[in-house]
């Protein structure tokens, strides 16, 4: 009887297991579509900008320069575009530059070695090495291995077409730049927001897991929230060089000149939200320590992390579209209100590290919503001081702007 009541309970454990998995497996490929969907919407913008350089660059090349076979004005104008996306303006121009040297270093290699399988070789080497030394980024390398391929491909049918290259090579690139910034820019805000997005949706996401964990025990849900914690600073480097980006759009293109203001609030806010996420690292490892010790866990203290979670959800979207962060605001004080209701109810040592923990997190958050210090400690001790008979939720049209 034993026996098969065990065999009956490790069924239904096998089960819910298997039950999780699907549900982890169809939240992530769903998840995976929208992220493909947004991806595509962006890139759309990209090829539209990749073409039109293209094709004004073969009608320049061709048409004003008199280059017969203007292969490298389109061939640079793509590479350009490709790798100009969240990019700052001189790294723009040193890819092109770079490309036009690489041209007339691989020129002068064929004049002098001639062409062949070896010497093929030897311009993808030698162009490769030289790229590094100037300082090339791997965009800036790939590019000119690819130019040095076209170099030794594309021999000289007609005189002089060595130096009609390099030309062609700085016209191609410098019509992406004028596409780019004059005729067909992007809109910095969602380059920012595209580049932000991962970090914030991953850091909402563990959090989230986090405040489950706490409330149903689980130990191991926690630990694997902090081993996905540790990929969001990743990141973070990418959403610094796309404010850069997307701030040097705001000036050199009129077109976006109306977007300054927003992508201000933005790049101010970035320095608390990398903040955010190192203590909101701190703050899953201690709930894992809290979880596997047997501390106790009142209901507030997961309700503290969700509301935390939502805030940086908030974070994102108000940011994303330009508009006053205010809901994110309100979620960053609810946190804090049960945060502080949870210490009052007890808690382990681990716990009220999460606890302070919690607050320090939701004062970055506010940080990052445009208030100042002062006022954002202010708030946020008025959040801790409310009791339980003052425990309407937070008005955000009350919060400063």
């Amino acid at each position: 009887m034993r026996s098969a009541r065990r065999t009956v309970d490790r069924f239904d454990l096998d089960q819910a297991r298997i039950a999780e998995a699907l549900g982890q497996l169809r939240d992530r490929g769903e998840a995976t579509v929208r992220d493909r969907w947004h991806t595509t919407r962006f890139n759309l913008a990209l090829a539209v900008q990749a073409g039109l350089a293209a094709a004004l660059a073969w009608i320049v090349s061709r048409h004003f320069l008199g280059n017969p076979d203007p292969v490298f004005a389109p061939i640079a104008a793509i590479g350009t575009v490709a790798s100009s996306v969240g990019q700052r303006l001189r790294r723009s121009v040193e890819l092109i530059i770079g490309v036009a040297v690489g041209i007339g270093v691989g020129d002068l290699l064929i004049f002098v070695i001639g062409s062949g399988a070896w010497q093929l070789g030897v311009v993808v080497t030698l162009g490769i090495v030289l790229t590094i030394f100037l300082g090339g980024g791997p965009a800036v390398v790939n590019q000119a291995a690819a130019t040095a391929v076209l170099i030794v491909a594309l021999t000289p049918a007609s005189p002089d077409i060595e130096s009609l290259r390099v030309i062609d090579a700085l016209v191609g690139g410098f019509i992406a730049l004028a596409v780019i910034a004059l005729l067909l820019p992007v809109n910095p805000l969602r380059l920012v927001d595209r580049a932000a997005r991962p970090a914030l949706n991953r850091l909402a996401d563990q959090l989230s897991e986090t405040a489950e964990a706490l409330a149903t025990d689980d130990a191991r849900r926690a630990q694997r929230a902090l081993e996905r914690m540790t990929e969001i600073e990743e990141y973070m480097d990418g959403l610094e060089e796309a404010l850069h980006g997307g701030r040097e759009t705001t000036i050199l293109s009129p077109a976006r000149w109306h977007r300054r203001g927003a992508l201000t609030q933005y790049f101010e806010g970035a320095e608390f939200i990398n903040h955010a996420v190192q203590n909101s690292g701190t703050l899953v490892r201690r709930a894992v320590t809290a979880l596997e010790d047997g501390e106790p866990r009142p209901s507030s203290l997961p309700e503290a992390v969700a509301a935390l979670a939502d805030a940086v959800r908030m974070l994102r979207q108000d940011l994303g579209v330009g508009t006053l962060p205010k809901s994110a605001r309100q979620c960053a004080l609810s946190a804090v209100s049960a945060a502080g209701r949870a210490y009052d109810e007890g808690v382990g040592f681990s716990g009220s590290v999460v606890v302070a923990q919690v607050r320090t997190t939701a004062s970055d958050l506010l940080r990052a919503t445009g208030i100042e210090r002062a006022e954002a400690n202010r708030l946020v001790r008025w959040a801790v001081g409310r009791d339980a008979a003052r425990e309407a939720p937070v008005d955000a049209e009350a919060l400063p702007d």
